[in-house]
């Protein structure tokens, strides 16, 4: 008999969940939106020079991710490492701005694989402040604050940012580096709360070797090996890789396109973004419906339509040199499509997953979102700096792995699966039993 979970205290819900908003704030100002304006705008730097530093800090993240498992998995418990990867986050991002272009990016890749590295062991700390009755209610709580931090995130860049475009570069530089500051703090601020009050069950310590970073590793091998027993998870999982490049990209990227191509003022960019982040919370919302009537596959269908009316518009503003007012429609539409995007293909992976190994699969369903993360920047740096196409041919590219996305998705069908008594889980076999 499997014994019931005690229901997690109050705090210590209410602590994980805020920590969604406090990186948010990070991921939004810097990952997203401000420190790209800096290094492309304010320094002179190149598309390149950002989009590869987030390359190269997804990279090492999507290496590492096997041995920070194969850690915290040994250790008793996880929140010791959020605190530690938070820390050092929070403390990279208050130094960027301060030694120029090299050395801020140089900072930026640090803080941002400890970025990662803290969503990793955040995401691994879900069952302990859920049961299995409220995992999704507190996810989506947590998705919810997320919007929140986006929020305030964006409102403090355009208070502080207000007509800097005017001001000597000196100053506009300086303005930038309080963003930087207080994205820091409200950052540390916010995730205080998670560091003390949730509470872990306290696992058994192991010691840590490199044979249990070699069995991690092999393990993910024998999933990627496995997964092709399942009618339809690895070609989505394929085409999963081409659709999130796209969508992750022009997260990262949009900020710089829309300053440069589009002649908006740093405080415009972020009422933009504020418009596209409104739009995607109401597409959360409106989504979840969707997929229930009409299914995942169909649904993921209608949001890769949707991005690929959205991309070949962003391109044409480019193009044809079209007044800004055009852009804000796109804005809203790119919001909507985010929005659907993970209503829609979440539940498609858990089609094509057998209820056994759901843990196992979602944690190769995570790495094809890094590795995408890794390719896109790169490919967006190539083909603005190094073949000199321009920024919309770039978003054309984005265009080709939505386009592949979907045709490599075509053939996999959404329909519920009949398990083998191998891959039901334990609760799941004994509801089949009873």
């Amino acid at each position: 008999m499997t014994a019931t979970r005690e229901k997690p205290p109050f705090r210590s819900v209410a602590s994980w969940v805020l920590y969604d908003l406090a990186n948010v704030i990070y991921s939004m100002n810097i990952a997203s939106l401000y420190f790209s304006l800096w290094v492309v705008n304010v320094m002179g730097g190149l598309d390149k020079d950002f989009a590869w530093a987030t390359s190269i800090s997804q990279a090492l993240i999507f290496v590492a991710a096997p041995f920070l498992g194969a850690l915290t998995d040994q250790a008793p418990r996880r929140v010791p490492f959020l605190a530690i990867s938070t820390i050092v986050c929070v403390g990279f991002t208050a130094l960027l701005g301060q030694g120029g272009l090299v050395v801020s990016l140089a900072l930026f890749v640090v803080a941002n694989v400890a970025y990662q590295a803290g969503i990793q062991f955040y995401d691994a700390l879900l069952p302990e402040v859920t049961t299995p009755e409220n995992v999704g209610r507190v996810g989506g709580i947590g998705i919810g604050m997320g919007y929140v931090g986006s929020f305030t995130g964006v409102t403090i860049g355009t208070l502080i940012l207000r007509g800097v475009e005017k001001l000597p570069h000196a100053v506009q530089s300086a303005r930038y580096t309080r963003v930087f500051e207080i994205t820091a703090l409200l950052f540390l601020l916010f995730s205080l709360p998670a560091f003390f009050f949730i509470r872990e069950r306290v696992r058994v310590s192991k010691r840590f070797t490199l044979a249990s970073v070699g069995a991690a590793v092999r393990q993910v091998a024998g999933t990627v090996r496995d997964s092709g027993r399942y009618p339809g998870l690895k070609r989505f999982l394929v085409g999963r890789v081409f659709y999130t490049d796209a969508v992750n990209t022009v997260i990262v990227m949009m900020g710089v396109y829309v300053t440069n191509e589009v002649g908006f003022t740093a405080r415009q960019v972020s009422f933009v973004l504020l418009t596209a982040i409104a739009s995607a919370a109401v597409g959360a919302f409106a989504w979840g419906p969707v997929v229930d009537r009409v299914g995942p596959k169909r649904a993921l269908d209608m949001v890769l339509g949707l991005w690929t009316i959205d991309f070949v518009w962003v391109a044409l503003v480019g193009f044809l040199h079209l007044p800004g007012a055009t852009f804000w429609p796109a804005a809203c539409l790119a919001g909507i499509a985010l929005g659907g995007t993970w209503v829609a293909d979440r539940p498609y992976m858990l089609r094509l997953t057998p209820p056994g190994r759901v843990g196992e699969f979602y944690g190769l369903y995570g790495m094809v979102g890094r590795f995408s993360a890794i390719t896109g920047p790169f490919v967006w740096g190539l083909v603005v700096d190094v073949l000199h196409l321009g920024r919309p041919t770039a978003v054309l590219t984005l265009l080709l792995g939505i386009v592949a996305g979907y045709f490599i998705l075509r053939p996999v069908s959404d329909e519920p699966r009949v398990w083998g008594a191998e891959d039901l889980g334990e609760a799941a076999m004994a509801a089949t039993a009873s």
